[in-house]
């Protein structure tokens, strides 16, 4: 593809149910390309099945390609408005010799179907069955006779040079003729896809593998109404661990749900984009900028691609850390006040003190979730005590735990400020006075005071946590302490 002449790329869903992760990483992929070359990334809802298309998901769609940052150049196309131009396709390929009038009954098809399952044969349709004189065609229109067209499959071979998978084809005598339009006037997927490309001007497509047997039709649909081939690149498919295509009911398959459960967007699009590309030399964590800059087409891979969401969970942790805090901050406060842990009123009220406290324990969490799960000690009075942190830190020895907390508690109360510079000398006095590693002071002062095993560091938790809050949680732990288990 020259400067001269940049693609033009499509992402064409069905507004049928969520935004798969799947189609998110196809788009991504062409999006990608588009912004790399200085090309186009166009749009396009495939709406044509109205039965099952609906607002509410092409709303998710919008939504799950700008929350991953994928904006796309011009207006959006909805197939469902480009019918009358589909079936004047149709019916310009019947004109060219390449189509005919098929008036096989649904009847007639089911009782061919049948007698060939009962041969235990496949079924392929006999363009014989549609052989009719002109005067016979012209009597079948006047009495208004139902028909479908069909497009005439040539002799000969069908073959592409995939970008992915380099040269694939088909023998045409392997492909029956198939329908375009149907009895209705609304068109076949194929005839669809192809002609609204043509209208596009698309100059690469790039989907899914499992389109692959799509392709080749769609190929002589291109020859047959004289247009110009596209490029076509298949991407592998996206599997489970189990090695199992995504699936909904065990998987966590919607965009949507990894946005609900903390993942952010440049952490979800550099995890989509190594499924199926390898930028190589081992680079794995990358932000926008990066991901762009190292994209290109020959690294695409052939084989399906692992869906595996500790990686995107871990992954999510590098973006937590390394994203500037004021991208991460909205987005995690907004989880604090959905989930009751704070109100937006409690947060503002001390705007320093949140951002900090952020700041402090996104490093320490993969989802904002956990982010969330970490902030409760900090933002609510009740603290929750982890059973696993406290068995191993408080229960093992009740009598000594009691005895270091209580001469932590003095040596915090005798403090002659609350801050990290007045505490970390007291609480590291305590602990040489005892013959202790400072840890043995510092581990279950954590515990008792934020119910976890991991915090940031133990003096940023007690003045984030504050004097009055640290001292009664250290004064109820104490007593849990000597209460007999």
């Amino acid at each position: 593809m020259t400067a001269a002449t940049p693609p033009r790329l499509r992402f064409a869903p069905s507004p049928t149910g969520y935004l798969h992760v799947g189609g998110a990483r196809t788009a991504l992929f062409n999006w990608l390309w588009a912004r790399k070359t200085g090309g186009k990334f166009l749009l396009r809802i495939e709406d044509t099945d109205k039965a099952r298309s609906t607002d509410e998901s092409t709303q998710a769609i919008f939504h799950g390609l700008e929350w991953l940052g994928l904006d796309w150049d011009e207006d959006v196309i909805f197939q469902g408005a480009n019918v009358a131009r589909h079936k004047a396709d149709a019916e310009r390929l019947v004109a060219n010799g390449t189509a005919y009038l098929d008036f096989t009954t649904v009847a007639e098809l089911e009782r061919l179907r049948a007698d060939a399952d009962a041969r235990k044969e496949p079924f392929r349709f006999d363009r014989r069955l549609a052989t009719w004189t002109p005067d016979e065609i012209s009597q079948k229109l006047a009495v208004g006779e139902p028909f479908t067209i069909r497009f005439r499959v040539p002799d000969g071979t069908t073959a592409w040079d995939d970008i992915v998978h380099g040269r694939i084809a088909f023998e045409n005598k392997e492909i029956e003729d198939f329908i375009i339009l149907r009895s209705d006037g609304t068109p076949i997927y194929n005839l669809a896809v192809v002609s609204d490309d043509i209208a596009m001007g698309i100059t690469i497509v790039m989907r899914g593998d499992d389109h692959i047997s799509n392709t080749p039709k769609q190929i002589l649909l291109y020859q047959a109404l004289g247009a110009t081939l596209p490029q076509f690149a298949h991407v592998p498919m996206i599997h489970g661990t189990d090695g199992k295509k995504l699936s909904k009911r065990r998987d966590a398959a919607a965009v949507g749900d990894w946005e609900y459960k903390g993942i952010l967007p440049t952490a979800m699009a550099n995890f989509l984009a190594l499924l199926g590309w390898s930028p190589g030399d081992d680079l794995e964590v990358m932000m926008p900028d990066e991901l762009l800059a190292h994209f290109t087409l020959d690294r695409l891979h052939k084989k399906a691609a692992i869906f595996d969401t500790q990686k995107l969970e871990w992954m999510n942790g590098q973006h937590l850390s390394k994203r500037p805090l004021a991208e991460v901050l909205p987005r995690v406060t907004d989880a604090l006040v959905r989930h009751g842990v704070a109100t937006q009123a409690q947060l503002d009220a001390d705007p320093s003190r949140t951002a900090h406290l952020v700041d402090q324990l996104r490093v320490r969490a993969r989802t904002i979730e956990e982010v969330v799960k970490q902030a409760r000690p900090y933002l609510i009075d009740d603290v929750e005590y982890d059973a696993d942190a406290v068995s191993r830190s408080l229960l093992k020895d009740r009598i000594a735990s009691a005895d270091i907390l209580s001469a932590t508690r003095d040596a915090l109360v005798n403090a002659p400020a609350w801050t990290a510079e007045a505490l970390e000398p007291a609480l590291r006095t305590l602990a040489e006075s005892r013959g202790l590693a400072a840890g043995k002071i510092f581990t279950p002062l954590r515990v008792a005071v934020t119910g976890l095993s991991v915090s940031p560091g133990i003096f940023d938790v007690l003045t984030l946590i504050g004097r009055d809050r640290s001292l009664e949680r250290l004064a109820r732990t104490i007593d849990m302490l000597a209460t007999t288990a």
